[in-house]
């Protein structure tokens, strides 16, 4: 590493404060949606858009696609690039000052980097909702190669973000070629067969009206062991989804597991592989889904839903909860509350089209969802290779 240069970061880069809604600024709040979304952390993490701010607020809150978006408050040391819109007051965006010492995709990579999140965590203030201000965060030194070296880093870290990249879009078409399959057959009624079949009341013979509980052999909640208790988390062998970790599909892994121990010790429950998870708590996740590749348990925050296959499939459950996530968000918001009962969830009443109708739905959405899983799958492989990478190309440990 002797070309290797130390420097405060804060002599090298410019950061840009997030924008604080309160009493004197929530008027830039639009009511309409707007090409300007608030850029809160929960949102860059999932990609949702539920905020939008007026075309006319100060355009130093604004972040540009290329722009560095770094997280401070809360769950500090997050970073996000490729966004537009106005940075929550949580984060911040950082900005080389000279891209002929330092370059702006290198230095990406080295805030992403474990190193920089520990030094960053272990300056953050408060135990409850730590903070990062300006100030500590320009104090941490940072080693950096000459440019070439930096351009030749970023290059192979690029690329498997590309890779990445491309399969997520991959399965966010497929997941849009879903969600119109199930629009034209269940909502346009457009199904396979639908010309020689009878509409009664505005309902094809033979559909039903069922509950969904009706629909499934199970639905509870989950439960979180004792936190207080380290043994009941330490050593975990028991994958243990968490409420953020609904993001409309697959579930492979989880961030935390609990041990036989915390399971026996708790009211959470195994759920079986299939089963599907909605998030029955606080805006923005309420409503959110995710589909369990193996068994696992959840979190009080979350319903399991396992369908009775000789019903329905879960497939088709899938994009019904999908359909009905936007009503039970509006009783959520009628009841003066942000969560909605397992109770409310098991007793809505649906129609159920008959089997065969459902049959042939999930012959052509199962092909899709194991698409899906192949490249959920594809993108936790790569992840797991760049995060492995990147701590060595970013200490000089291997040559680029």
């Amino acid at each position: 590493m002797s070309e290797w240069k130390n420097a405060r970061i804060g002599d090298l880069v410019t950061l840009r404060q997030g924008f604080a809604i309160n009493a004197k600024s929530k008027h830039y709040i639009s009511k309409e949606p707007t090409s300007l979304a608030l850029l809160r952390i929960a949102d860059m993490k999932s990609g949702t858009k539920e905020i939008f701010m007026r075309e006319d607020i100060p355009q130093n809150f604004v972040a540009r696609p290329e722009d560095i978006v770094y997280t401070r408050t809360g769950n500090v040391g997050l970073v996000f690039k490729g966004n537009y819109g106005v940075v929550h007051n949580n984060s911040f965006t950082v900005t080389p000052n000279d891209e002929g010492e330092l370059s702006r995709d290198f230095l990406f990579y080295l805030l992403e980097s474990q190193d920089f999140y520990d030094k960053a965590n272990s300056l953050a203030r408060g135990a409850a909702q730590p903070d990062l201000p300006h100030t500590l965060f320009n104090s941490i030194i940072i080693s950096y190669p000459s440019i070439p070296t930096q351009h030749r880093i970023a290059t192979i870290l690029s690329r498997y973000d590309s890779l990445i990249e491309n399969y997520q879009k991959q399965i966010k078409l497929l997941e849009e070629a879903a969600q119109r399959l199930y629009k034209e057959w269940f909502v346009d009624l457009r199904f396979s067969g639908y010309e020689n079949t009878k509409i009664v009341d505005g309902v094809p013979e033979g559909w039903e009206r069922k509950t969904i509980a009706d629909l499934c052999t199970n639905i509870s909640s989950g439960s979180t062991p004792s936190r207080n208790n380290k043994s009941y988390w330490e050593n975990g062998t028991i994958k243990w989804v968490k409420t953020k970790e609904l993001l409309d599909g697959w579930i492979l892994d989880t961030e935390e597991y609990i041990s036989q121990e915390g399971f026996n010790n708790s009211s959470t429950k195994m759920f079986p592989k299939n089963t599907i998870l909605m998030a029955i708590y606080a805006s923005p996740t309420l409503g959110r889904l995710g589909i369990l590749s193996t068994e696992c348990c959840c979190n009080q925050a979350a319903l399991g839903l396992i369908a009775d296959e000789k019903i329905i499939s879960w497939q088709w459950l899938f994009w019904k909860l999908f359909e009905l996530r936007d009503e039970f968000n509006a009783i959520a918001r009628g009841a003066g509350q942000q969560n909605i009962s397992g109770i409310v969830v098991k007793n809505k009443e649906i129609i159920v089209p008959d089997k065969k109708v459902i049959d042939g739905f999930t012959s052509i959405a199962a092909n899709m969802f194991e698409q899906q899983k192949s490249l959920t799958s594809q993108i936790r492989l790569l992840t797991e290779a760049r995060d492995r990478l990147l701590p060595k190309l970013m200490s000089g440990e291997i040559a680029e």
